[in-house]
């Protein structure tokens, strides 16, 4: 993908509307062969579909209703991308190119490393050595997180190529729980889910009592589709303005390319095409996603077994073949 998604349809898309939580077919003869393929997945736990800021269809297959929150994995780093925005957007933060190790008071570490920015991190190209995969167990077992991934083999010139990390999102977060006197939890209630009327529950902290930026947070899959529907409506949840549209046009910019997918990434967000329309997704581990396209106005949640994997050529395929179906609905 080489284009931002269309100004024209995020100012466009019609406003999110609240759902209150249930099962629903409202529009499951539409659906029938994405649902016919989605009873088949074995590790699906829950699809919601919102058109133009309407709730279409909402399932739970397995695993918890729709009304519990779900483990969201990693399209927690959308969220975090989105709260990054809400914090330049209110002059918390000056901008992506706001350099971190100020913010969290390190005075530096004499080689490349000490030009970090923000926007480094929300496009993972930190240049850090990542923190996921193999080396997620040791980082969590470290006193430290955020020393922990910040003092870290400097794989690549930040700005650099993308290298995926969890530990360099904890990173953001404490940055941004330190420039706004808040902990990410207070600022998740406060920016995002008070305005919205979403419940955000407590999560995961590190040592210092930080919560772990970019991955664990847990939200209902009929809210997690209804941030899809903030975002197609250019950051605005009925007469609230959450987020701006400059921002998501922003974060809608490639600036990283995945080696695994081949998908291009913005800020906290992965750029794709479904049907060969313009989409942008969160994802996250086990198969937990976030995906919009403007053009049909479609906002998906996509929940799934959170302890299985979901790799590129395998569930996560599957669940892209998913998506395909309910866009040519």
């Amino acid at each position: 993908m080489t284009r931002t998604l269309s100004r024209r349809h995020l100012l466009g898309s019609a406003a999110a509307a609240s759902l209150a939580p249930a099962m629903l077919r409202s529009d499951a003869g539409r659906y029938s062969e994405a649902l016919q393929y989605a009873q088949g997945l074995d590790q699906l736990h829950s699809l919601v579909i919102r058109r133009a800021g309407q709730v279409e269809l909402a399932e739970t297959f397995r695993g918890p209703a729709l009304d519990r929150p779900a483990n969201i994995k990693s399209v927690s780093k959308t969220i975090l991308a989105i709260l990054t925005g809400i914090a330049i957007d209110r002059g918390v933060l000056t901008g992506p190119d706001q350099q971190v190790l100020p913010l969290l008071g390190y005075d530096g570490f004499g080689d490349a490393r000490d030009g970090l920015t923000i926007g480094h991190l929300l496009s993972m190209r930190g240049g850090l050595e990542s923190t996921s995969g193999a080396n997620y167990g040791q980082w969590v077992a470290s006193p430290d997180w955020v020393a922990h991934a910040l003092s870290g083999n400097l794989v690549s010139p930040p700005g650099g190529r993308f290298i995926y990390s969890t530990g360099s999102w904890h990173v953001l977060g404490a940055a941004l729980s330190e420039a706004s006197g808040m902990s990410l939890l207070e600022m998740t209630r406060r920016w995002l889910g008070d305005p919205m009327d979403i419940a955000v529950p407590a999560w995961v902290r590190d040592p210092q009592g930080n919560y772990l930026g970019g991955n664990d947070m847990a939200l209902r899959p009929t809210d997690l589709a209804r941030i899809g529907d903030m975002i197609l409506a250019g950051g605005r949840s009925g007469d609230v303005r959450i987020v701006s549209t400059d921002w998501i046009e922003t974060s809608f910019t490639p600036r990283g390319r995945s080696p695994w997918s081949g998908d291009a990434y913005g800020y906290g967000w992965f750029l794709s095409r479904f049907r060969r329309r313009q989409a942008a997704y969160g994802r996250g581990y086990g198969g937990q996603m976030l995906v919009v396209l403007p053009d049909p106005e479609l906002s998906i949640a996509i929940t799934s077994d959170p302890t299985r994997p979901a790799r590129s050529g395998g569930y996560f395929s599957d669940l892209r073949r998913l998506v395909d179906e309910i866009v040519v609905a």
